[in-house]
């Protein structure tokens, strides 16, 4: 969750998705574990876009090699509410994604491609953003125009969309979904957790069903819990009625009992990784 989070986050909300919607409460608990980040982040600090009204923190995470290996080029993740990734003393609610714990376990069984991984905080605009509204077009091309350009000239980076992907959970796996669904030649994996296919009454499941065109070149990781779980299946037999196979470029995964937070999509991320990043994957 977020501290600018959806007042609901799935099957039982029908708000339509105009307008802001009254946050969540929750006391931020005390994160039992770790005490600092595992490997190399470096935070851009007030990172500014025409396309948007507020600045924001761009937090990068750089594998194992990064530093030692100068001649290396890397995939990179793109993962929004970039907050809750990694530090759970920032994280909203005391819990994290362990986004550079599970990459270094993985790099290091040799399970999956050293990758990069960007960290976009959230902004007071989070649910437009996050959203096929005219902030959420703003946001898609900040992310396209602004951010990933400079993170490609200041970052060793593979740069087609064959190693670009983008993540993220709840309005974030939405707004992943939209990039990928309407940027294809950018971002060729998009990994949905827990994603608010809700949203504007179900506009991104109507968006794929009414498609007709040829088959997008895009792996989607598609998963969620009790919650969202109508939508989550839904778009997922969308998909496979688009020619998606899963195992090859889409995955699905349902989590019984798993309720909507950042230590539920933390202990599901292995998944979505190994399907992108995996070394014995082709991707699209």
């Amino acid at each position: 969750m977020n501290s600018n989070t959806e007042k609901s986050f799935g099957e039982n909300n029908t708000e339509t998705g105009t307008g802001m919607l009254k946050a969540m409460t929750i006391k931020k608990k005390k994160y039992p574990g770790r005490v600092k980040v595992i490997g190399d982040l470096r935070t851009h600090k007030n990172f500014t876009s025409e396309f948007l009204r507020h600045k924001r923190d761009v937090q990068i995470w750089l594998p194992p090699s990064y530093n030692n290996n100068t001649n290396i080029k890397y995939p990179v993740l793109y993962m929004h509410d970039g907050q809750n990734l990694f530090d759970p003393k920032t994280s909203y609610a005391g819990m994290d994604w362990r986004v550079d714990e599970t990459l270094t376990k993985l790099i290091k069984r040799n399970q999956v491609e050293e990758v990069i991984v960007v960290g976009i905080n959230n902004s007071p605009d989070r649910l437009e953003e996050y959203s096929a509204s005219e902030k959420g077009k703003g946001y898609i091309s900040f992310i396209i125009n602004e951010l990933k350009p400079f993170v490609d000239d200041t970052y060793r980076t593979l740069t087609d969309a064959a190693n670009t992907a983008v993540m993220g959970s709840s309005m974030g796996g939405l707004i992943s979904f939209l990039i990928a669904w309407n940027h294809p030649d950018v971002f060729a994996m998009a990994g949905c957790l827990s994603s608010s296919f809700y949203y504007h009454s179900d506009l991104a499941i109507k968006m794929v069903n009414d498609y007709n065109g040829e088959k997008k070149p895009v792996k989607f990781y598609i998963d969620h819990g009790e919650d969202g779980l109508i939508r989550g299946q839904q778009m997922f037999v969308a998909l496979s009625k688009k020619e998606y196979v899963i195992g090859t470029d889409i995955d699905y995964f349902y989590a019984p009992g798993a309720e909507h937070n950042e230590n539920e999509w933390a202990a599901r991320l292995e998944r979505p990784l190994r399907f992108f990043f995996n070394k014995k994957t082709n991707k699209p």
